[in-house]
């Protein structure tokens, strides 16, 4: 194609596969390929048996990160969902050993998990002008009142009967079925945020609310129903933790916010709101399992873990400027 100036520009469309290699998630992939590298040498227990073995223990913490994908595109934040965690599971243990079955018993989480949710969904959709952060506080400080309340100060609860939950805690071979229930989730949360009109509408809303307003998006319902869910996924998210640990106690899913957060932005996910995809989101998950349970085997202190990936995060967040400037710079010369 010639232009005015006589020149010959030449449209050449980029590979699929150098723009999938190079994508966020393309190096996404390839760093958990190198923690999985890192963590065989690192520890010599490290293998694929013993990470389905002990990965139970943290992917339930990726079923908030699912629902938080989707508050953080909408450009807000929820860091009251360790403390609903926390009511939810104490409940549930509490009813467990009331006799109900395991059918209710699953249920009462849920319903408990969904009711905090609505109760943030109402006070940020009927007063729009608070901040999300400072309502999800107070919330958070709520929630998990009422569960030390429940439990005593320090308390403690534990499951008389264990069946349920050791069922939902069951594997196929050596894979847990919490694996699969995560994937299959995955897959719909990311086809709906990805390929549904809703999931347009939750974008349009993040890059520019009241441009989505006035386009005629119903902005407050979409945000009562993404923070309605995401107090259910916490509830199902209490289930598979009581499933490892057969109990609760008032420091239950403490900072799991933090955690569910720093997977979905290492993912690629703006906390500004607009950009990002679940796919990112749940590579980056894995990310954090791999590198938790190959330090865990070493004995590496909890803290060290979270200072690791407090630095994965502020890598993921500043990665992009970083590139970005270079790429500026170099157009310039």
């Amino acid at each position: 194609m010639a232009g005015k100036s006589g020149r010959t520009i030449n449209n050449v469309p980029e590979s699929p596969v150098k723009k999938m290699i190079f994508s966020w998630e393309g190096i996404l992939v390839l760093v958990l390929i190198g923690i999985n590298i890192f963590c065989a040498i690192f520890s010599e227990f490290y293998n694929l048996s013993s990470l389905l073995r002990q990965m139970p223990t943290y992917l339930a913490e990726v079923f908030l990160m699912l629902g938080m994908a989707y508050i953080l595109v909408l450009g807000e934040i929820d860091i009251s969902v360790g403390s609903t965690v926390c009511l939810s599971a104490t409940l549930a243990c509490l009813a467990s050993n009331a006799g109900l079955p395991f059918v209710l018993v699953f249920v009462v989480a849920l319903l408990v998990g969904t009711a905090c949710g609505i109760v943030n969904a109402i006070i940020l959709t009927q007063f729009p002008e608070l901040p999300p952060m400072i309502v999800t506080l107070s919330t958070q400080i709520i929630f998990r009142g009422i569960a030390e309340i429940v439990l005593g100060s320090g308390g403690s609860v534990s499951v008389t009967n264990t069946d349920g939950f050791r069922a939902i805690g069951g594997k196929v071979g050596q894979v847990p079925y919490i694996l699969f229930l995560v994937l299959i989730l995955a897959v719909i949360f990311a086809v709906i945020l990805g390929k549904s009109t809703f999931g347009r509408r939750v974008y349009a809303i993040g890059t520019n609310r009241l441009a989505a307003y006035y386009s005629g998006i119903h902005v407050q319902k979409i945000r009562f129903l993404i923070y309605s869910v995401m107090g259910t996924m916490s509830g199902l998210c209490a289930m598979f933790l009581i499933s490892s640990s057969y109990g609760a106690n008032t420091t239950t899913g403490q900072n799991f916010e933090m955690d569910a957060i720093a997977m979905a932005v290492f993912g690629g996910i703006s906390s500004t709101g607009g950009k990002g995809n679940i796919a990112g989101g749940i590579i980056s998950a894995f990310c954090i399992v791999c590198l938790r349970v190959g330090l865990g085997q070493r004995n590496v202190h909890a803290q060290v873990i979270l200072l690791i990936i407090g630095l994965l995060l502020i890598g993921a967040v500043g990665l992009p400027n970083i590139v970005g400037n270079i790429r500026k710079s170099a157009k310039k010369s």
